[in-house]
């Protein structure tokens, strides 16, 4: 487990490096998911349109989503929503066509160019990369937040949008007023991607990241320099979890850490959630249609649970 910092330097990899730099919902309606985070006990950001910048020097145009987003010490977590007739609107609403929830998955990156390089050399096509920006308010007024993010077609990876993102002004994203949660969530640790064939898909996602691909007992994972990707089959979400998956593949949710696991119960029953203690130790949360998915919430420096 990394030291907790809330260094917003401190959010980007080490050059050469990955880590889970967020994941993101996607949800049809922006004010039934903001209902349920709340009660949940996570603050939210404001809710901001996103525009984009198809290539270096071109026009800055809307980019037909709109998000409001959970900061934590380490990473967080995006819930974005179709506002316009865009391709990626259009990309929005056909993933909740298949089920709300979990569709994106950000590698953070220090060096989107060699990641770019990676992915083209080992056969998955990358798109031009992508620089993309929001309006974000601060303290003091308004700035604007941006991002390089490459990309690779829809359906390259069944799973979702698997992307890579460079953080350019993180001091916007993880500003000190929107670090503290009234469930004791801080951060991001781990994403669980439910899959048919485990192996074929830790592999394939060895090749993408240029990481190593491990079975830890009978899981298979990959490790960044912050979170994890863990790999579990349907029939392990079931008998684990006790939760069906909607369709597959399906990106099942995270694990937070806690930096009180009972305070972290109490608010989660206080505010009348559907959650439970596992007999492995962490709660599981899940969430209401509006969002989609689960919660894993662990004590900070725990390790991570075994799904497999």
């Amino acid at each position: 487990m990394s030291t907790v910092s809330q260094n917003p330097a401190s959010q980007s990899p080490s050059l050469g490096k990955l880590n889970i730099d967020h994941v993101a919902h996607f949800v049809p309606h922006i004010d039934a998911a903001s209902a349920a985070l709340e009660q949940a006990g996570f603050t939210l950001t404001p809710f901001s349109e996103q525009s984009h910048r198809l290539e270096p020097g071109g026009p800055l145009t809307p980019a037909g989503a709109g998000n409001r987003c959970v900061m934590l010490r380490e990473g967080y977590l995006e819930f974005l929503t179709p506002t316009g007739d865009t391709p990626i609107a259009q990309q929005l609403r056909s993933s909740i066509q298949r089920y709300t929830g979990l569709h994106l998955i950000a590698l953070g990156t220090a060096a989107p160019e060699a990641d770019h390089a990676r992915l083209a050399k080992n056969g998955f096509s990358p798109l031009p990369p992508v620089a993309l920006q929001r309006e974000i308010g601060t303290a003091v007024g308004y700035d604007t937040a941006r991002f390089t993010v490459v990309r690779v077609p829809p359906g390259t990876m069944a799973e979702g949008r698997i992307q890579y993102c460079q953080q350019h002004t993180p001091e916007l994203l993880w500003q000190p007023r929107w670090l503290e949660h009234r469930n004791h969530a801080r951060g991001l640790a781990a994403v669980i991607i439910c899959v048919a064939d485990p192996q074929e898909a830790a592999q394939r996602y060895a090749r993408y990241t240029g990481l190593l691909a491990q079975l830890s007992g009978t899981q298979w994972r990959i490790d960044t320099q912050r979170g994890a990707l863990l790999f579990v089959t349907p029939e392990a979400v079931e008998q684990k979890l006790g939760i069906t998956a909607p369709a597959l593949p399906w990106i099942a949710g995270y694990v937070l850490t806690s930096d009180s696991l009972p305070a972290t119960r109490d608010a989660l029953n206080a505010a009348q959630s559907n959650v439970r203690k596992l007999e492995s130790g962490p709660l599981l949360l899940r969430w209401p249609g509006a969002v989609g998915g689960v919660v894993l919430f662990q004590q900070i420096g725990a390790a991570l649970p075994a799904l497999g």
